[in-house]
């Protein structure tokens, strides 16, 4: 189980905080990038973002919550991302998008809304590196985890061991250490608040690792 960590949460201090978050032994940083278009709020703009992520060692994950996709990918591709992750519901293109993404050698993830069904995703599976679960509705940090992503990433999982697929299954949103073991069928833990409100991170990553 890999943890990616958002710094959504974190309101003063940001730029130590996230050192704090490079230096622990999380496995990626999530940027959360919202455009206060498809979801109800805004986060830094690309440059912005660049400054406080310039020096850190850990690979991007990054999550887009906008609508303008295109533009974004333009800009976020420049640092060199594991994964950018769009949201199925923002696009119409959605093949083209995957396409976009994957011609900058850049692995591809597709968001689902807690109220997206699975199915809707079936015809992209066998094309994605990555399904992005969110257990609560995208927009802002610090939101209680949705039991109805459960059924989710067990119905993903069934999918991709009955065709043999090789997408990741990530989960994001109100994940602390009492609902992580709800969570086995997840590859990736998206955490925010509950690594970065406490006061020791490495333990609270370590009680989300089993």
């Amino acid at each position: 189980m890999k943890i990616s960590a958002s710094f959504l949460s974190i309101k003063e201090d940001i730029q130590n905080k996230i050192k704090k978050l490079d230096d622990s032994n999380i496995d990626y940083i999530h940027l959360d990038i919202m455009d206060n278009i498809f979801v109800p709020n805004i986060t830094f703009n690309f440059n912005e973002m660049n400054e406080l992520l310039k020096d850190t060692k850990h690979m991007k994950d990054v999550h887009l919550m906008v609508k303008d996709v295109k533009s974004y990918i333009n800009d976020y591709k420049n640092l060199n991302p594991e994964f950018i992750t769009f949201h199925l519901e923002a696009v119409d293109n959605v093949k083209e998008i995957i396409d976009y993404i994957k011609s900058f050698n850049i692995k591809v993830g597709i968001s689902i809304k807690p109220n997206t069904k699975v199915e809707e995703l079936l015809e992209y599976l066998p094309l994605i590196d990555l399904v992005l679960v969110m257990s609560v509705e995208p927009g802002f940090g610090g939101q209680k985890f949705m039991a109805n992503s459960i059924e989710k990433l067990e119905k993903l999982y069934d999918i991709k061991k009955e065709n043999n697929y090789h997408y990741l299954i990530e989960v994001d949103g109100g994940i602390n250490s009492d609902n992580v073991k709800f969570l086995n069928k997840a590859d990736i833990l998206v955490v925010g608040s509950y690594i970065t409100n406490s006061d020791n991170y490495e333990e609270a990553i370590n009680n989300l690792r089993w």
